[in-house]
């Protein structure tokens, strides 16, 4: 989890981490010890020795990339070596933008799965998922054979509009899915919904890039200049970013002189504190509610950490990912760089929210979420596992913890009774509802003049007999074996067409408000505007009464 990559043009990039920006930077204590004539030597001879007897050629440049690859693999899970190659990806994505088939990925036991497609990109819309693994590349076998990072970036990078054929492995697949790709410029925007729900602001915040202050403050002020009754920010799966602009979020929610976060490491500029200003005021008053999630990581936790200490809003969902720690960038002669874990961060009732990694390994370091899905962790609070002995007070006197991510005010347990029924799930797998959405739009241009908005869309838009015909044709055609002659299986399959077609008249705000009719964490944030605002006006929380509201029937 601590290390994510994008697929695109000209390299890969880097997620959940905490980047502290210091362009410019220069390090004002005595240089490091330098390494001897002996190491230097020893070094030298092994390179050598390998490059001369290893039984298949191997390069110098190789052999030095794997050598520092493995001085990282020796410090923490989050500081890293980022090859050149990959360097000019990573700053255009975090500037908000790049090309490619737009996924995030990892090397899993010598597999490239998918972490998470990026939304509005070509392999999200083709039907490609979180857990998907990548086993063949235009007729290449690329599992089992020690795969790098760069391997993947030479067989999957490529200019928008270029085209590359792979075969997944899916779970509870029998055989393997087939897609071709076209890459396409990813969409990066850190805010992919703002808008109003009833009389209630939701903005759905998915990266802590260059430009997600910007774009959050415009989504502010347009929803308060629509006179809504609070604000709900969507930290759900954000994995993190640039510390200043984490900062510069929290500033918008908190009061001007009390602090933010700030940050201790061994050297003295690893020593800051962000305190709130005047000038960052957009929505300081008013009922305000921060979901959470496991997948949520670093800046995300510094937002609701601040707003959970200073008791300015409600935070909702499940515990975050717990990474408290933050890196710097720094720049080698060959364009290569390294991250370096700099500091350790803190919410301002002191709280690091760092989950342990001293003495594990990256690979267990990364199995930790699964190892909170076995105990139970994501449908039952109690099984949160945290000593007592890292209970913080908030301004109002609040318990709150830390030493392992956010632990929510009001905690939602993962809904596990709406599961997709296996036709429909079978159709996506196949990617019919898009090839069938793209069919009936093509057929009734006048979609766009017959609803006044996105949301009117999403109210009133009804699959009609020509887009179910349509779509069991191409069901058909693709090969899906089940009916969907049951209520459940034809609600599923309608629901998505209608996202697909509302992606294709009005963009993706339509499909937001589509699939949002399913999104039971939303649904219970909004039943608790009214404790976000006693909890502003008191600084206390009744969790037992609303809780009973969270979980009532839907």
């Amino acid at each position: 989890m601590h290390r994510l990559w994008w697929l695109g043009w000209g390299g890969l990039g880097f997620s959940c981490g905490l980047l502290l920006f210091l362009l410019g930077f220069r390090w004002r204590e005595a240089e490091p010890e330098r390494l001897q004539g002996d190491d230097l030597r020893k070094f030298q001879l092994i390179v050598e020795l390998v490059e001369k007897y290893y039984y298949r050629p191997i390069s110098q440049e190789e052999l030095i990339r794997k050598a520092i690859e493995g001085l990282f693999r020796g410090l923490d899970p989050h500081s890293f070596y980022i090859p050149k190659e990959l360097q000019q990806q990573e700053e255009a994505q975090m500037s908000g933008g790049f090309e490619g088939i737009g996924v995030e990925f990892q090397i899993v036991d010598d597999t490239i799965m998918v972490v998470a497609p990026i939304r509005g990109g070509p392999s999200e819309l083709l039907g490609i998922q979180s857990g998907d693994r990548i086993v063949e590349v235009d007729g290449q076998n690329v599992a089992g054979k020690g795969i790098t990072n760069q391997d993947v970036m030479r067989l999957l990078r490529g200019k928008k509009g270029t085209k590359v054929r792979v075969k997944i492995l899916r779970p509870g697949e029998p055989e393997l899915l087939e897609f071709e790709i076209v890459r396409d410029r990813i969409p990066m925007h850190a805010i992919s919904f703002a808008g109003k729900i009833g009389d209630v602001g939701y903005i759905q915040l998915r990266r802590f890039s260059e430009t997600s202050h910007d774009e959050l403050r415009k989504a502010l002020r347009d929803l308060k200049d629509a006179g809504v009754k609070g604000i709900i920010l969507d930290l759900r799966d954000n994995p993190g970013g640039y510390l200043h602009m984490a900062q510069r979020i929290a500033d918008e929610f908190i009061a001007e002189g009390k602090k933010i976060v700030y940050t201790q490491g061994r050297v003295p500029e690893s020593n800051t504190s962000y305190v709130a200003t005047s000038y960052y005021s957009t929505y300081e008053k008013g009922p305000l509610i921060v979901m959470i999630s496991p997948g949520s990581a670093s800046a995300s936790e510094i937002v609701a950490g601040a707003v959970q200490d200073w008791d300015r809003g409600l935070v909702v969902g499940q515990r975050s990912f717990g990474k408290g720690v933050v890196q710097t960038q720094r720049y080698l002669p060959d364009s290569s760089a390294v991250r370096i874990t700099f500091s350790r961060y803190f919410t301002p009732s002191g709280r690091c929210i760092q989950k342990p990694f001293e003495g594990m390994s990256t690979e267990a370091y990364e199995r930790e979420l699964e190892e909170r899905a076995k105990r139970g962790e994501f449908v039952d609070e109690t099984k949160i596992a945290i000593p007592e002995s890292l209970q913080y007070r908030t301004a109002s006197g609040r318990i709150v913890y830390g030493g392992g991510g956010i632990i929510p005010d009001i905690f939602f347990p993962i809904d596990t009774t709406r599961r997709l029924s296996p036709c429909a799930v079978s159709a996506q797998n196949r990617n019919v509802y898009l090839i069938s959405a793209q069919a009936y739009t093509a057929r009734h241009p006048e979609l766009k003049n017959r609803f006044a908005s996105a949301e009117d869309f999403a109210k009133n838009f009804k699959v009609d007999a020509e887009l179910w015909q349509i779509f069991e044709q191409k069901a058909q055609e693709r090969k899906v074996s089940c009916s969907f002659a049951s209520d459940t299986a034809r609600r599923d399959a309608e629901w998505f067409l209608r996202a697909f077609v509302g992606k294709l008249v009005f963009g993706e705000e339509a499909r937001t408000r589509v699939e949002m009719e399913r999104d039971i964490q939303l649904k219970r944030a909004l039943r608790l505007i009214p404790a976000a605002e006693e909890l502003e006006r008191t600084g206390k929380l009744d969790k037992e009464r609303y809780k009973a509201l969270v979980l009532k029937t839907e």
